[in-house]
């Protein structure tokens, strides 16, 4: 199943509802920064949590970052997701491995730690992006993002995000979110009733694992509520604007001084890329091309 998006409403426009798949894009992201198991757990419920929240924006090139720095040795990570379904990130230690939880589970809470906090920048692409940060509760990425929802946007929100990796990588990943607007909060039988479907939920991904779809787990949850799901199928990929031409640019603004230095003691430079583990090398000839840029003015 290819990765992507959905968008459904129900009780007659009050409850927006988007789903995700993510999958392969999460592997991606493993496979790029050599993730280990919870790393993945935490870097992929965060990466769906951006597609799910930049969703609902409208202007084209708007994007939702999410960064996370707990007190756990996971260090933090960080998520970038646009409105066109591309979606990229990182945590600071890839490699952290932790025994399960108590529930037998990846201990993402553990990983994150439940002492931090999570900012979210949300860029509409009118150039005043808004950031909203919180007090982490519990480091399970989730359980926080949703805990923003409630806090910084005052909406009634549920947020379901999972991700189930094995020794065959990831096999399941993605989730739901489930907002209730300003009109319909004011129901609170509605409220109480949604709430209740989504805590009696396990999870996510032993969902997608039984092999139900999105329009099928909405369904579920909606199908009494005159559920309108939309035709239109969002594409979603890890993707990493990053190139060599960045690079170049990123170099020449540490000066003529510096950019000599490294053709003297290193014989050339490399930059490895955050987002996506692109390494970068730019030869001695390139070094000098800038310093040449450098000294004539151009650029």
């Amino acid at each position: 199943m290819a990765d992507h998006l959905i968008r459904a409403t129900a009780a007659d426009g009050g409850i927006r509802a988007v789903g995700v798949i993510t999958t392969k894009a999460v592997q991606e992201a493993r496979d790029r920064h050599k993730l280990s198991y919870v790393a993945t757990a935490a870097l992929g419920r965060a990466m769906s949590s951006g597609l799910l929240l930049v969703s609902n924006m409208k202007k084209e090139g708007s994007r939702v970052n999410i960064k996370i720095k707990g007190n756990g040795p996971l260090g933090g990570l960080l998520v970038d997701a646009r409105l066109d379904g591309t979606v990229r990130g990182y945590v600071s230690n890839p490699f952290v491995e932790l025994p399960p939880n108590d529930k037998g589970k990846l201990d993402v809470g553990g990983a994150v730690g439940k002492e931090g906090y999570l900012y979210v920048v949300r860029d509409m692409g009118y150039g005043y992006p808004y950031s909203s940060t919180v007090e982490l509760i519990s480091g399970e990425v989730g359980e926080d993002i949703a805990h923003y929802l409630g806090t910084s946007e005052q909406t009634p929100s549920a947020l379901l995000v999972g991700v189930f990796v094995g020794k065959q990588g990831v096999t399941a990943s993605g989730g739901i979110l489930l907002q209730v607007l300003p009109k319909a909060a004011e129901d609170p039988q509605l409220v109480e009733t949604l709430e209740s479907r989504v805590s009696q939920l396990t999870g996510f991904t032993p969902l997608l694992r039984q092999g139900k779809t999105l329009p099928d787990i909405f369904t579920d949850l909606l199908g009494d509520f005159g559920l309108n799901i939309f035709p239109e199928i969002q594409m979603v990929r890890f993707d990493c604007g990053c190139s060599f031409d960045r690079v170049l640019g990123a170099l020449k603004m540490l000066g003529t001084d510096e950019l000599a230095d490294m053709i003297e003691k290193d014989g050339g430079a490399e930059a490895t890329c955050q987002f996506c583990g692109e390494v970068y090398h730019a030869n001695v000839d390139h070094l000098h091309d800038l310093i040449e840029d450098l000294k004539t003015g151009n650029g």
